[in-house]
C-alpha cells in the first residue's frame, strides 16, 4: 500500500509553489534583462526570446495555481525584479556568451531542484508534479541550447556559472519561507 500514513512527512506544496513561481518570476526578469542589452537580431537574442516565452508560460501557470489554492508569493518578490534584471543585464553586457552562460548556470540548479521536489511530492499532488515535471523538461532544453549556442564558452565560465548556481540556491532557499 503506497501514499501518506501517521508518522510520514508530508510534502509542502504552498511552498514549493512559492519558490517555483519566485523562480519562473525572476527567470522571466533574467532575460528581460539580457534582451534589454542584446542587439536584437543577434542569434542568442533570438534563443533567449524564445526561451523568455515558456518561462511566461509557466509563470502564468504557477501564478494561476497560486490563486486557486490561495498561496501568497514570496515578500521578496520586488527583489527578485531588479536582481533578476540586473544579473541578466550584467551578463549580457559581459558578452553573448555570458548570457548562454547564466542560462547554463540557472537552469542546471532548476534542474536540480525540480527534482527535488519531484522526489518530496511523491504521489501526494500529482497536479503540481505533472507541472513540474513539464516545466523541468523545457528548463533542461533551455540549459541544453545554452551549451549549444556557446555557452561553454564565455570567459570565466566555471566562476561565472558557480556564482550564479550559489546565488540561485540562496533565493530558492529564501523564497521558500520568506
Amino acid at each position: 500500500m503506497s501514499g501518506w500514513r501517521p508518522g510520514d512527512r508530508r510534502s509542502d506544496s504552498a511552498s514549493m509553489l512559492r519558490v517555483d513561481q519566485a523562480g519562473e518570476y525572476g527567470a522571466t526578469r533574467i532575460y528581460a534583462g539580457q534582451l534589454a542589452v542584446l542587439r536584437r537580431n543577434c542569434p542568442e537574442a533570438k534563443l533567449i526570446a524564445r526561451m523568455a516565452a515558456q518561462e511566461e508560460r509557466h509563470l502564468k501557470r504557477f501564478n494561476q495555481l497560486m490563486a486557486e489554492r490561495r498561496i501568497r508569493p514570496t515578500a521578496l518578490q520586488p527583489l527578485w525584479n531588479v536582481a533578476g534584471f540586473a544579473l541578466g543585464a550584467a551578463t549580457a553586457l559581459m558578452s553573448e556568451k555570458a548570457a548562454l552562460a547564466c542560462t547554463d548556470a540557472v537552469e542546471t540548479e532548476i534542474d536540480r531542484h525540480y527534482s527535488s521536489q519531484r522526489a518530496a511530492l511523491g504521489g501526494d499532488d500529482p497536479e503540481l508534479a505533472a507541472d513540474i515535471a513539464d516545466f523541468q523538461a523545457d528548463e533542461l532544453e533551455h540549459r541544453d541550447t545554452a551549451r549549444d549556442a556557446g555557452a561553454t564558452q564565455a570567459i570565466g565560465y566555471p566562476l561565472l556559472t558557480a556564482a550564479i548556481r550559489a546565488g540561485c540556491r540562496m533565493a530558492i532557499g529564501l523564497s521558500k519561507r520568506i
